[in-house]
């Protein structure tokens, strides 16, 4: 063989290995072309919360303790305390099936390390925050029993804590008009009609004096698709296990202008719009809320990744990096930089 071909198979070898890396990034979702960038709107001071069913509602809280000067509230569907999985799957396990086996101590000591080394906010800005849960009594994905350890995490900081573990849900999102039987197992989106309306529930408790919907108020057209690569620097979203495109929800008078408050809403596993495109952000009922109450409605996307993350959850067992529940985290930080851009200041 010649040394031109020896050449040229080495080069070959080389493309073949490039692509192969790159493999993840050129699979993951599309992007729309009709998705445009994120836009910056008039936010009301001190009106930022968030929210999330399942391994959302991890992240929710995530983003809350990390960024607690800033988020005001928080909605915990079906979840479990901050920091639970300390970095192991194995405890991200007892997290979601032994809650009684959760030594709290261990998640307070994980805070208190954050806080002194400045990974979180203070802690002291989840005094009186208001902390809504949700978690039913149907639940075979995430014990119920993990309900009272949100509870007693939130206590532990003197936060505001309202728990709703009275209605038999399985492991979904409630609503009162969309979704499948409120006790089975709904696994095409997690949405289930339970006769009660979460998405509300949560919002009054959070915001308080919410025009309560009927459920034909959302105009589709407010639903946006928005380009999420904008908020990664380094790498493709992909690599942090995240969708180039994400949705936001802008009510009418939001979009011209009003002074709004500003929502950010995390999906579950096998919730985002890789599985099941925008019928979590559509039916989860978080829209008619928005729109008779002029809140903006951001709602990032995750994907999901081989061997890693293969059900398209958010991190929130260090998948990522080691510090995946702080500042430093992949997929907070690209949060956070939607809310800046969002906002028109740094949270």
């Amino acid at each position: 063989m010649s040394r031109r071909h020896v050449l040229s198979l080495t080069a070959a070898a080389r493309l073949m290995s490039l692509v192969m890396a790159l493999l993840p990034a050129i699979l993951a979702a599309p992007p729309s072309l009709t998705a445009s960038p994120l836009g910056t709107y008039n936010i009301q001071s001190g009106s930022i919360t968030t929210s999330g069913i399942s391994s959302g509602a991890v992240m929710a809280t995530q983003f809350h303790v990390v960024h607690s000067s800033s988020i005001n509230g928080v909605g915990i569907f079906a979840g479990v305390p901050y920091g639970c999985a300390l970095g192991l799957v194995a405890e991200s396990l007892n997290c979601m099936l032994y809650p009684n086996l959760v030594v709290m101590a261990n998640l307070y000591a994980r805070v208190s390390t954050y806080d002194l080394y400045a990974n979180i906010d203070s802690v002291n800005g989840l005094v009186n925050d208001r902390v809504f849960i949700f978690h039913g009594t149907e639940d075979s994905v995430v014990n119920p029993g993990s309900a009272n350890n949100v509870e007693t995490f939130y206590n532990r900081y003197n936060s505001q804590v309202y728990k709703k573990t009275d209605i038999a849900a399985q492991h979904c999102m409630p609503t009162d008009n969309y979704g499948g039987a409120c006790d089975q197992l709904n696994s095409a989106s997690y949405i289930n009609n339970c006769g009660y309306n979460g998405a509300y529930e949560m919002s009054n408790y959070l915001y308080g004096g919410l025009t309560r919907p009927s459920g034909n108020e959302a105009i589709l057209s407010n639903l946006i698709e928005f380009d999420q690569s904008e908020f990664f620097e380094i790498s493709a979203p992909s690599a942090s296990s995240m969708d180039t495109i994400g949705y936001v929800y802008v009510p009418t008078r939001c979009a011209n202008g009003a002074q709004c408050k500003l929502h950010v809403a995390f999906h579950g596993c096998q919730q985002g719009r890789e599985e099941i495109g925008n019928v979590y952000a559509l039916h989860g009922g978080y829209l008619e809320v928005a729109e008779l109450n002029d809140i903006i409605v951001l709602f990032p996307q995750a994907i999901k990744t081989p061997l890693s993350n293969p059900q398209g959850c958010w991190d929130w067992w260090g998948y990522n990096n080691y510090l995946y529940d702080t500042r430093n985290g992949n997929q907070i930080l690209a949060v956070k930089r939607m809310v800046d851009k969002m906002t028109g200041f740094f949270i």
